[in-house]
């Protein structure tokens, strides 16, 4: 909330990608909460090369749905930030619903193919996890940026990760692509600034997998990294100075803090929610 208790996001519009589950459907739910309309994109099927399921249209239908509970006006597409045409297909398409964006969040991202030393990279696993965590973004901020141009107003959300700051055994195409991402925000802040639209992006580390939201990231990067399947949580507790894994509503309300006008005067900023995970 804002600090007059008004709803923080009253009257705005946010496109977010990767809704239908996770950190994205906590981020919708809550923006939802604080007063805005949504557009919700997610590819809403599996990918080749992918080695775990995606979200679905059912999930990001649900998504919608729990939004809609809120009060929020919702439009949802499925939507591969992979895909230039799509991509600005949905972006029109939420200007026609609502009239103008106000805040984007680019939250689509996916954590494998991974578990393999750089030599062992195949090419197309390495230009997958670019396009859709490094490239996605950037084709979803082409797309939008424009209007918040014109209208001299706008927040734009990169949802990063710790490994944007810090480098993962076996996880380097996706260290490259978050890296990328905090680059990425760096320079169109600045690109930006003199238009008073704002870029940050947040790092969120190990993220429990709450059922509530139907997470699945932090399994994901376990069977990655070949954990067990039973136990995983407390392994990557032991590498958390706050002895507690971050929660998806612990990245949503850092979300909405970096998308309101109570972070009017932030921009190029990388705003960590690690449990201490970066400054060890």
């Amino acid at each position: 909330m804002s600090g007059d208790g008004a709803s923080a996001l009253a009257g705005r519009t946010v496109i977010l990608t990767g809704a239908a589950r996770g950190i994205g459907r906590e981020c919708a739910v809550r923006f939802a909460r604080e007063g805005a309309d949504l557009a919700l994109l997610d590819i809403a099927a599996d990918l080749p090369g992918v080695g775990y399921p995606l979200g679905s249209r059912e999930q990001l239908d649900h998504t919608a749905e729990l939004c809609e509970r809120e009060g929020a006006a919702v439009l949802s597409a499925a939507v591969d930030v992979r895909d230039p045409a799509a991509v600005g297909a949905a972006v029109d398409t939420a200007l026609d619903r609502f009239g103008t964006v106000d805040v984007l969040v680019n939250n689509a991202g996916i954590a494998a193919p991974s578990g393999a030393p750089v030599h062992e990279i195949a090419e197309p696993d390495w230009a997958l996890m670019l396009d859709v965590d490094l490239s996605g973004a950037w084709r979803m901020t082409k797309a939008v940026a424009p209007v918040m141009v014109a209208r001299r107003s706008g927040s734009i959300v990169n949802v990063a990760s710790t490994a944007g700051l810090v480098g993962y055994r076996d996880f380097a195409a996706y260290v490259t692509a978050k890296h990328g991402l905090v680059g990425l925000t760096r320079a169109a802040a600045l690109d930006y600034a003199p238009h008073r639209v704002r870029v940050n992006a947040l790092c969120p580390g190990s993220v429990r997998d709450d059922p509530l939201v139907e997470g699945r990231m932090l399994a994901e990067i376990a069977r990655s990294l070949r954990l067990p399947d039973d136990g995983y949580e407390e392994l990557f507790l032991r590498d958390q100075p706050m002895n507690a894994l971050v929660e998806p509503a612990d990245v949503a309300a850092a979300a909405l803090w970096l998308a309101g006008d109570d972070a009017v005067r932030v921009t190029g900023a990388v705003l960590t929610v690690d449990a201490g995970f970066t400054v060890r």
